[in-house]
């Protein structure tokens, strides 16, 4: 009788062969890296500048003279539109000239060997 719990012996038990797992860890990788890119705050942070800057740009622009005069002659809304929209694009180009680069699995490794019994009180 054989045991359900057996593991067969061979290829066929499941286990990936190492070029098949350094495929998986590229691909990971590559997926971390990709997300790390997606959800970058300068992204999201530059994005909202920038779209709330063309609209107070569009609005400053088709303001009516009474608009102008209540704000002491100031196109404020134009130019309140064109310094959201330098700062939007300022942090868009921050981000594609200065990219997060996700850690690698020796960099974490190495961080974790250091950080071994550091946040543990003496004694224990």
């Amino acid at each position: 009788m054989s045991d359900t719990n057996e593991r067969p012996d061979g290829p066929d038990r499941g286990i990936p062969d190492t070029g098949e797992l350094a495929e998986q860890i590229e691909e990971l990788e590559r997926r971390s890296a990709t997300a790390s890119r997606l959800f970058d705050v300068r992204r999201l942070i530059g994005g909202l500048f920038v779209v709330y800057g063309l609209i107070l740009v569009v609005a400053g622009a088709f303001d009516s003279d009474a608009e102008i005069a209540k704000a002491v002659d100031v196109r404020i809304n134009l130019w309140t539109g064109l310094g959201m929209l330098a700062l939007g694009l300022f942090f868009l180009g921050w981000q594609l000239l200065r990219p997060v680069r996700p850690p690698s699995a020796e960099e974490l490794a190495e961080a974790m060997d250091g950080h071994q019994g550091k946040d543990r009180p003496d004694g224990h």
